[in-house]
Protein backbone atom coordinates (compact mmCIF):
# COMPACT_ATOMS: atom_id res chain seq x y z
CA UNK A 1 0.00 0.00 0.00
CA UNK A 2 1.26 3.34 -1.08
CA UNK A 3 0.40 5.40 3.04
CA UNK A 4 2.34 2.10 4.30
CA UNK A 5 5.44 2.27 2.26
CA UNK A 6 5.43 5.89 2.43
CA UNK A 7 4.99 5.43 6.63
CA UNK A 8 7.68 2.91 6.60
CA UNK A 9 10.17 5.61 4.66
CA UNK A 10 9.61 8.36 6.68
CA UNK A 11 10.16 6.17 10.04
CA UNK A 12 13.42 4.57 8.19
CA UNK A 13 14.34 8.70 8.01
CA UNK A 14 13.47 9.26 11.52
CA UNK A 15 15.57 6.15 12.96
CA UNK A 16 19.00 7.59 10.79
CA UNK A 17 18.61 11.36 11.18
CA UNK A 18 16.38 11.91 14.24
CA UNK A 19 13.08 13.64 14.73
CA UNK A 20 11.97 15.44 11.68
CA UNK A 21 10.69 18.86 11.39
CA UNK A 22 7.10 19.60 10.81
CA UNK A 23 8.05 21.15 7.19
CA UNK A 24 10.52 18.11 6.09
CA UNK A 25 7.36 15.54 7.09
CA UNK A 26 4.66 17.71 5.11
CA UNK A 27 7.51 18.02 2.23
CA UNK A 28 7.59 13.78 1.96
CA UNK A 29 4.28 13.34 2.62
CA UNK A 30 2.88 15.71 -0.41
CA UNK A 31 6.09 15.83 -2.57
CA UNK A 32 7.69 12.83 -2.53
CA UNK A 33 8.77 12.20 -6.27
CA UNK A 34 7.41 8.65 -6.18
CA UNK A 35 5.38 7.97 -2.60
CA UNK A 36 3.95 11.67 -1.70
CA UNK A 37 0.49 12.53 -1.91
CA UNK A 38 0.19 14.92 -4.94
CA UNK A 39 2.50 11.91 -6.57
CA UNK A 40 -0.01 9.22 -6.38
CA UNK A 41 -3.55 11.04 -5.77
CA UNK A 42 -6.08 13.04 -7.82
CA UNK A 43 -6.74 15.07 -4.53
CA UNK A 44 -9.62 17.16 -6.78
CA UNK A 45 -13.36 16.25 -6.71
CA UNK A 46 -16.47 14.92 -5.66
CA UNK A 47 -14.43 11.50 -5.70
CA UNK A 48 -11.28 12.69 -4.11
CA UNK A 49 -10.66 14.58 -1.00
CA UNK A 50 -11.27 18.02 -1.76
CA UNK A 51 -12.70 20.77 -3.98
CA UNK A 52 -11.64 24.14 -4.77
CA UNK A 53 -13.54 27.34 -6.05
CA UNK A 54 -13.18 26.90 -9.46
CA UNK A 55 -15.29 23.58 -9.17
CA UNK A 56 -17.58 24.92 -7.34
CA UNK A 57 -18.65 28.13 -9.76
CA UNK A 58 -17.22 29.40 -13.12
CA UNK A 59 -17.77 32.59 -12.35
CA UNK A 60 -14.92 32.07 -9.97
CA UNK A 61 -12.27 31.41 -13.08
CA UNK A 62 -14.33 34.00 -15.73
CA UNK A 63 -13.50 36.97 -13.04
CA UNK A 64 -9.91 36.04 -12.56
CA UNK A 65 -9.49 36.17 -16.22
CA UNK A 66 -11.26 39.32 -16.13
CA UNK A 67 -8.85 40.78 -13.76
CA UNK A 68 -5.96 39.45 -15.87
CA UNK A 69 -7.48 41.39 -18.89
CA UNK A 70 -7.88 44.33 -16.82
CA UNK A 71 -4.22 44.12 -15.34
CA UNK A 72 -3.22 43.74 -18.98
CA UNK A 73 -4.25 47.15 -19.71
CA UNK A 74 -2.40 48.41 -16.52
CA UNK A 75 0.81 47.57 -17.06
CA UNK A 76 1.03 48.62 -20.66
CA UNK A 77 -0.78 45.41 -22.74
CA UNK A 78 2.49 43.63 -23.68
CA UNK A 79 2.50 41.51 -26.52
CA UNK A 80 3.34 38.77 -25.15
CA UNK A 81 2.65 38.30 -21.76
CA UNK A 82 3.49 35.80 -19.83
CA UNK A 83 0.54 34.26 -17.48
CA UNK A 84 0.80 31.62 -15.36
CA UNK A 85 -0.97 29.41 -12.58
CA UNK A 86 0.75 28.21 -9.46
CA UNK A 87 -0.92 24.63 -8.72
CA UNK A 88 -3.50 24.40 -11.04
CA UNK A 89 -5.08 21.56 -9.67
CA UNK A 90 -7.79 20.44 -12.37
CA UNK A 91 -6.89 23.12 -14.76
CA UNK A 92 -11.16 24.68 -14.46
CA UNK A 93 -9.67 27.60 -13.17
CA UNK A 94 -7.10 27.85 -16.24
CA UNK A 95 -10.01 26.51 -18.53
CA UNK A 96 -12.51 29.60 -17.48
CA UNK A 97 -9.79 32.66 -17.50
CA UNK A 98 -9.33 31.60 -21.04
CA UNK A 99 -12.67 31.75 -21.99
CA UNK A 100 -13.08 34.88 -19.99
CA UNK A 101 -9.94 36.41 -21.78
CA UNK A 102 -11.66 35.54 -25.20
CA UNK A 103 -13.70 38.18 -24.81
CA UNK A 104 -10.77 40.79 -25.78
CA UNK A 105 -9.17 39.22 -29.05
CA UNK A 106 -6.02 41.49 -28.58
CA UNK A 107 -5.62 39.70 -24.56
CA UNK A 108 -6.03 36.75 -25.96
CA UNK A 109 -3.56 36.57 -28.72
CA UNK A 110 -0.89 37.91 -26.35
CA UNK A 111 -1.21 35.65 -23.81
CA UNK A 112 1.22 32.84 -23.31
CA UNK A 113 0.61 30.10 -20.85
CA UNK A 114 2.50 28.38 -18.49
CA UNK A 115 1.35 26.07 -15.96
CA UNK A 116 3.69 25.12 -13.11
CA UNK A 117 2.32 21.84 -11.28
CA UNK A 118 4.41 19.05 -9.76
CA UNK A 119 1.69 16.34 -9.96
CA UNK A 120 1.98 14.16 -12.55
CA UNK A 121 -1.94 12.91 -12.24
CA UNK A 122 -3.18 16.25 -11.98
CA UNK A 123 -0.83 17.63 -15.31
CA UNK A 124 -2.31 14.65 -16.95
CA UNK A 125 -6.50 16.36 -15.67
CA UNK A 126 -5.06 19.35 -17.01
CA UNK A 127 -3.81 18.17 -20.44
CA UNK A 128 -7.56 16.33 -20.86
CA UNK A 129 -9.28 19.81 -20.02
CA UNK A 130 -7.02 22.17 -21.62
CA UNK A 131 -5.30 20.38 -24.70
CA UNK A 132 -1.72 20.67 -24.93
CA UNK A 133 -1.51 23.33 -27.94
CA UNK A 134 -0.28 26.80 -26.63
CA UNK A 135 0.20 25.49 -22.81
CA UNK A 136 3.85 24.91 -21.35
CA UNK A 137 3.70 23.09 -18.49
CA UNK A 138 6.61 23.23 -15.39
CA UNK A 139 8.01 21.77 -12.25
CA UNK A 140 9.83 25.02 -11.05
CA UNK A 141 8.87 28.54 -11.26
CA UNK A 142 11.97 29.54 -11.54
CA UNK A 143 12.09 28.05 -14.93
CA UNK A 144 9.52 30.64 -16.46
CA UNK A 145 10.87 33.10 -19.11
CA UNK A 146 11.58 36.25 -18.75
CA UNK A 147 9.06 39.35 -19.50
CA UNK A 148 5.80 40.82 -18.52
CA UNK A 149 4.39 38.35 -15.70
CA UNK A 150 0.57 37.79 -14.65
CA UNK A 151 0.42 35.05 -12.28
CA UNK A 152 -2.79 33.44 -10.33
CA UNK A 153 -2.70 30.78 -8.06
CA UNK A 154 -5.57 29.71 -5.77
CA UNK A 155 -4.94 27.41 -2.99
CA UNK A 156 -1.67 26.61 -3.50
CA UNK A 157 0.42 28.94 -0.62
CA UNK A 158 -1.44 26.70 2.09
CA UNK A 159 0.58 23.35 0.90
CA UNK A 160 3.85 24.92 1.62
CA UNK A 161 5.91 23.10 4.34
CA UNK A 162 5.36 24.98 7.37
CA UNK A 163 7.73 24.98 10.39
CA UNK A 164 5.73 25.00 13.66
CA UNK A 165 8.01 26.86 17.12
CA UNK A 166 6.70 25.92 20.59
CA UNK A 167 6.56 28.76 23.72
CA UNK A 168 8.18 26.94 26.61
CA UNK A 169 8.60 28.38 30.15
CA UNK A 170 11.42 31.08 28.65
CA UNK A 171 12.12 29.77 25.64
CA UNK A 172 10.74 28.58 22.23
CA UNK A 173 11.89 25.06 20.80
CA UNK A 174 10.94 23.47 17.30
CA UNK A 175 7.98 21.46 16.80
CA UNK A 176 8.94 17.80 15.75
CA UNK A 177 7.54 15.02 14.23
CA UNK A 178 9.42 11.44 15.86
CA UNK A 179 8.05 7.81 16.51
CA UNK A 180 6.61 6.96 19.97
CA UNK A 181 7.84 3.80 22.01
CA UNK A 182 5.29 1.86 19.47
CA UNK A 183 6.91 3.20 16.48
CA UNK A 184 4.07 5.55 15.62
CA UNK A 185 4.27 9.14 14.42
CA UNK A 186 4.21 11.58 17.83
CA UNK A 187 4.89 15.40 18.02
CA UNK A 188 7.52 15.98 20.16
CA UNK A 189 10.08 19.51 21.27
CA UNK A 190 12.71 20.08 19.88
CA UNK A 191 15.92 21.29 22.03
CA UNK A 192 14.73 24.98 23.00
CA UNK A 193 17.09 27.73 21.61
CA UNK A 194 17.06 31.16 22.72
CA UNK A 195 17.38 31.92 18.92
CA UNK A 196 14.37 30.80 17.95
CA UNK A 197 12.96 33.74 19.12
CA UNK A 198 14.04 35.92 16.48
CA UNK A 199 11.61 34.25 13.78
CA UNK A 200 8.91 35.64 15.82
CA UNK A 201 7.36 38.48 15.38
CA UNK A 202 8.16 40.51 18.57
CA UNK A 203 4.62 41.59 19.35
CA UNK A 204 4.45 37.77 20.31
CA UNK A 205 7.27 36.62 21.54
CA UNK A 206 7.09 37.41 25.42
CA UNK A 207 3.36 37.49 25.33
CA UNK A 208 2.26 34.30 24.40
CA UNK A 209 1.91 31.61 27.40
CA UNK A 210 4.06 28.24 27.16
CA UNK A 211 2.08 25.57 25.21
CA UNK A 212 1.98 28.23 22.39
CA UNK A 213 2.34 27.29 18.60
CA UNK A 214 4.03 29.82 16.13
CA UNK A 215 4.20 29.09 12.55
CA UNK A 216 6.81 29.80 9.60
CA UNK A 217 6.58 29.06 5.86
CA UNK A 218 10.25 29.46 4.60
CA UNK A 219 8.80 28.33 0.90
CA UNK A 220 6.42 31.12 0.70
CA UNK A 221 8.67 33.67 2.19
CA UNK A 222 11.17 32.70 -0.87
CA UNK A 223 8.54 32.88 -3.22
CA UNK A 224 7.56 36.16 -2.19
CA UNK A 225 11.29 37.53 -2.66
CA UNK A 226 10.99 35.57 -5.63
CA UNK A 227 7.98 37.29 -7.21
CA UNK A 228 8.90 40.56 -5.87
CA UNK A 229 12.65 40.49 -7.53
CA UNK A 230 10.74 39.61 -11.00
CA UNK A 231 8.29 42.41 -10.69
CA UNK A 232 10.77 44.66 -9.97
CA UNK A 233 12.82 43.73 -13.11
CA UNK A 234 9.71 43.61 -15.29
CA UNK A 235 5.78 45.11 -15.04
CA UNK A 236 3.78 42.46 -13.68
CA UNK A 237 0.91 41.78 -10.67
CA UNK A 238 0.44 38.14 -9.23
CA UNK A 239 -2.96 36.98 -7.33
CA UNK A 240 -3.14 35.09 -4.71
CA UNK A 241 -6.19 33.45 -2.78
CA UNK A 242 -6.00 31.40 -0.30
CA UNK A 243 -7.19 30.95 3.54
CA UNK A 244 -5.31 32.29 6.48
CA UNK A 245 -4.44 34.83 8.21
CA UNK A 246 -4.47 38.85 7.79
CA UNK A 247 -2.29 39.73 10.94
CA UNK A 248 0.64 36.94 11.93
CA UNK A 249 -0.80 35.44 15.38
CA UNK A 250 0.20 32.30 17.23
CA UNK A 251 -2.18 29.03 16.83
CA UNK A 252 -1.60 25.69 15.18
CA UNK A 253 -3.27 25.55 11.76
CA UNK A 254 -2.00 22.18 10.42
CA UNK A 255 -4.61 19.92 9.04
CA UNK A 256 -5.21 16.67 7.04
CA UNK A 257 -8.06 16.22 5.12
CA UNK A 258 -8.89 12.54 3.24
CA UNK A 259 -12.63 12.09 1.47
CA UNK A 260 -13.42 15.39 2.52
CA UNK A 261 -13.73 15.03 6.45
CA UNK A 262 -10.54 15.63 8.82
CA UNK A 263 -8.19 13.11 9.83
CA UNK A 264 -5.06 12.62 12.15
CA UNK A 265 -2.17 14.73 9.77
CA UNK A 266 -0.04 12.04 11.35
CA UNK A 267 -1.71 8.90 10.71
CA UNK A 268 -1.70 8.18 7.05
CA UNK A 269 1.13 10.29 5.14
CA UNK A 270 0.40 9.78 1.46
CA UNK A 271 -3.19 9.64 1.99
CA UNK A 272 -4.24 12.80 3.28
CA UNK A 273 -4.08 16.22 1.83
CA UNK A 274 -1.86 18.39 4.20
CA UNK A 275 -2.09 21.91 4.32
CA UNK A 276 -1.29 25.26 7.03
CA UNK A 277 -3.40 28.98 7.26
CA UNK A 278 -1.12 31.22 5.10
CA UNK A 279 0.69 33.97 7.02
CA UNK A 280 -0.47 36.64 4.50
CA UNK A 281 1.59 39.60 6.88
CA UNK A 282 4.34 37.27 6.80
CA UNK A 283 4.15 36.66 3.06
CA UNK A 284 3.87 40.77 1.79
CA UNK A 285 6.49 41.80 4.38
CA UNK A 286 9.06 39.54 2.42
CA UNK A 287 7.59 41.35 -1.10
CA UNK A 288 7.94 44.69 0.11
CA UNK A 289 11.26 44.06 1.50
CA UNK A 290 12.21 42.29 -2.00
CA UNK A 291 10.60 45.71 -3.74
CA UNK A 292 7.37 44.90 -4.74
CA UNK A 293 3.94 46.90 -3.41
CA UNK A 294 1.27 45.12 -1.93
CA UNK A 295 -2.20 45.35 -1.49
CA UNK A 296 -4.83 42.80 0.83
CA UNK A 297 -5.33 41.12 2.00
CA UNK A 298 -9.02 41.58 1.35
CA UNK A 299 -12.13 38.69 1.82
CA UNK A 300 -12.44 36.60 -1.35
CA UNK A 301 -16.20 37.28 -1.54
CA UNK A 302 -15.56 41.05 -1.15
CA UNK A 303 -13.05 40.88 -3.78
CA UNK A 304 -15.44 38.85 -6.36
CA UNK A 305 -18.21 41.17 -5.79
CA UNK A 306 -15.88 44.09 -6.94
CA UNK A 307 -15.31 42.15 -9.67
CA UNK A 308 -18.99 42.24 -10.52
CA UNK A 309 -20.00 38.28 -9.50
CA UNK A 310 -23.31 39.42 -8.87
CA UNK A 311 -23.33 40.97 -12.41
CA UNK A 312 -21.87 37.74 -13.86
CA UNK A 313 -24.72 35.60 -12.01
CA UNK A 314 -27.61 37.45 -13.67
CA UNK A 315 -26.37 37.15 -17.08
CA UNK A 316 -25.53 33.25 -17.23
CA UNK A 317 -28.87 33.09 -15.01
CA UNK A 318 -30.63 34.84 -17.50
CA UNK A 319 -30.28 32.02 -20.14
CA UNK A 320 -29.94 29.25 -17.85
CA UNK A 321 -33.15 26.67 -16.93
CA UNK A 322 -34.67 26.84 -13.15
CA UNK A 323 -32.49 23.87 -12.33
CA UNK A 324 -28.60 25.29 -13.97
CA UNK A 325 -30.19 28.59 -12.34
CA UNK A 326 -30.37 27.20 -8.82
CA UNK A 327 -26.98 25.61 -9.14
CA UNK A 328 -25.43 28.58 -10.02
CA UNK A 329 -26.90 30.68 -7.27
CA UNK A 330 -25.73 27.78 -4.98
CA UNK A 331 -22.18 28.33 -6.63
CA UNK A 332 -21.96 31.67 -5.70
CA UNK A 333 -23.27 31.81 -2.82
CA UNK A 334 -20.74 29.67 -1.55
CA UNK A 335 -18.11 31.77 -2.46
CA UNK A 336 -19.29 35.05 -1.11
CA UNK A 337 -21.58 34.40 1.97
CA UNK A 338 -19.46 35.34 4.75
CA UNK A 339 -20.39 32.07 6.71
CA UNK A 340 -19.14 29.52 3.94
CA UNK A 341 -15.81 31.09 1.66
CA UNK A 342 -16.42 34.64 1.24
CA UNK A 343 -14.55 35.27 4.54
CA UNK A 344 -12.61 32.58 5.41
CA UNK A 345 -10.55 32.89 1.92
CA UNK A 346 -8.35 36.44 1.19
CA UNK A 347 -6.87 37.65 -2.25
CA UNK A 348 -3.63 39.29 -1.99
CA UNK A 349 -1.20 41.14 -4.91
CA UNK A 350 2.08 41.71 -5.27
CA UNK A 351 2.51 44.05 -8.12
CA UNK A 352 5.35 46.54 -9.90
CA UNK A 353 6.21 49.44 -8.10
CA UNK A 354 4.18 52.24 -8.80
CA UNK A 355 0.81 50.68 -10.39
CA UNK A 356 -2.72 52.03 -9.24
CA UNK A 357 -4.60 49.97 -6.85
CA UNK A 358 -5.61 46.96 -8.82
CA UNK A 359 -9.17 46.04 -9.78
CA UNK A 360 -10.89 44.14 -6.75
CA UNK A 361 -8.64 46.35 -4.27
CA UNK A 362 -9.73 50.03 -5.08
CA UNK A 363 -11.56 50.41 -1.66
CA UNK A 364 -8.38 48.25 -0.02
CA UNK A 365 -7.27 50.88 3.21
CA UNK A 366 -4.29 48.03 3.95
CA UNK A 367 -2.18 48.62 0.41
CA UNK A 368 1.07 49.30 1.08
CA UNK A 369 3.74 50.25 -1.08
Amino acid sequence: MTGRNLTDKIARRIRAEGPLSVAAYMAMALYDPELGYYATRQPIGALGDFITAPEISQIFGELIGLWCALMWEEIGRPDPVILTELGPGSGALAADLLRAAAASPQFRRALRLYLVEVSPILRRAQQRRLGTDHVVWLTRIEDLPEGPLLLVANEFLDALPIRQLVRGRCHWAERLVALDPEGRFAFADGTKNQLLSLLIPQALRRGSPPGAIFEICPSALALAGTLAARLRRRQGAVLFIDYGRSHSATGGSLRAISDHRSVDPLSAPGHADLSADVDFAAFAEAARIAGADTFGPVPQGAFLRRLGAVTRLGTLSARASPQQRDGLEAGLRRLLDPDQMGTLFKVMMLTSPGLRAPPGFEDDQGATR
